[in-house]
């Protein structure tokens, strides 16, 4: 894997080389985004998507973003974007992307942004793919948008994208139509399409769900292989905490449009503090172990609409105590080393770690 994308061409290494000044110089988080909140209006009243989100992204890092559906994942990815659907709007909080609050910035300094800075890879990939036009032309495009450079270098361009995904004999599937490929080609040529542009932040949501075990772990490894190759900074969103584990650095955990735990890889998984965190881990089959059933998390995700008073999740906790079922929310507890929980469980070890 060559440690930078070449498209065939000295010329766009010159024109990369030029844009560094452009680039993140390293110092502190590439991304922040600070208590973000986003709402929207609908027929049934007020929907509270996103209520207080925070968290911090370094260069070459990779974030994963886990929770049930309706958490607030997509729809906080999204807010980054400022691509929401109609009727939301970020009410707010913050979003710095290398020191810039994006959410002050006008609407043709964010078409800017989009793709060249921040790409992001759909859920679904037969949905971000245009069924009218070549697979070439798709992933040539931001490279035309993005880098200036003529049709024929772009076209050139795709088929070194393709190659670079791993996907064979790219010089024919760059005249493929979407629907000429399978899924997991679907999902790699949207990848090549997304990464063309060189982001400095990659946003995936959710690209292995409709993949078979063994493609999603090609996949996955795949885009580990991307990161190394290019130094971009990865927001993996997943609702299957299970394949997290070899793919992220840090983890925040979503319920309800909060992020109930947040740290390290390490810590979440291997320390779990949140009983959401905790219920989701216990759900999860352990290869080797005999179990009659799996347990499961009694209950449903609420929605954003008409979310629990205080803790989001008590409804479905088994420790809920008075304090989490009356009032607000429980705040951010500090359980050291960068690891967060919200869960007035946890009250007394952050007063240890806070002396």
């Amino acid at each position: 894997m060559r440690h930078a994308i070449d498209y065939g061409t000295r010329e766009l290494n010159r024109e990369a080389a030029a844009m560094a000044k452009y680039q993140h110089n390293g110092a502190g988080p590439i991304l922040e985004v600070r208590d973000l909140r986003t709402h929207f209006m609908t027929r049934q009243g007020l929907v509270r998507a996103v209520n207080g989100v925070s968290f911090e992204l370094e260069k070459g890092e990779t974030l994963g973003l886990v929770g049930e559906s309706g958490s607030g994942k997509t729809i906080t990815c999204l807010s980054i974007l400022r691509l929401l659907p109609r009727g939301g709007q970020v009410v707010g909080g913050e979003i710095i992307l290398e020191g810039q609050d994006i959410l002050k910035t006008s609407e043709d300094e964010m078409g800017r942004l989009r793709g060249k800075k921040v790409g992001m890879i759909l859920q679904n990939s037969m949905a971000a793919l245009d069924p009218v036009f070549s697979i070439g032309t798709q992933i040539a495009e931001p490279l035309v948008a993005h880098q200036g450079l003529p049709w024929k270098r772009a076209l050139a361009g795709a088929i070194d994208l393709l190659r670079m995904v791993k996907i064979n004999d790219p010089e024919v599937r760059v005249r493929n139509y979407p629907h000429e490929l399978s899924g997991g080609m679907r999902q790699r040529s949207s990848s090549a399409a997304s990464i063309g542009p060189h982001p400095d932040v990659l946003i995936a949501d959710e690209p292995t769900t409709a993949l078979d075990v063994t493609t999603q772990r090609q996949y996955l490894d795949l885009l580990k292989e991307l990161q190394k190759a290019t130094g971009m900074a990865i927001i993996f969103i997943t609702h299957d905490i299970s394949i997290v584990g070899n793919l992220c650095d840090k983890l925040a955990v979503f319920y309800g449009g909060l992020v109930v735990e947040y740290g390290s890889k390490d810590q979440v998984l291997n320390n779990p503090s949140h009983p959401y965190t905790k219920a989701l881990l216990k759900a999860l089959p352990i290869l080797g172990e005999k179990r009659e059933r799996l347990q499961t998390i009694p209950g449903e995700p609420p929605h954003a609409g008409n979310l629990p008073p205080a803790c989001p999740f008590h409804p479905r906790c088994e420790q809920a105590m008075d304090n989490c079922k009356e009032g607000d929310a429980p705040p951010i507890f500090d359980l050291g080393y960068g690891h967060q929980a919200r869960c007035w469980l946890l009250e007394k070890d952050d007063e240890q770690y806070s002396r």
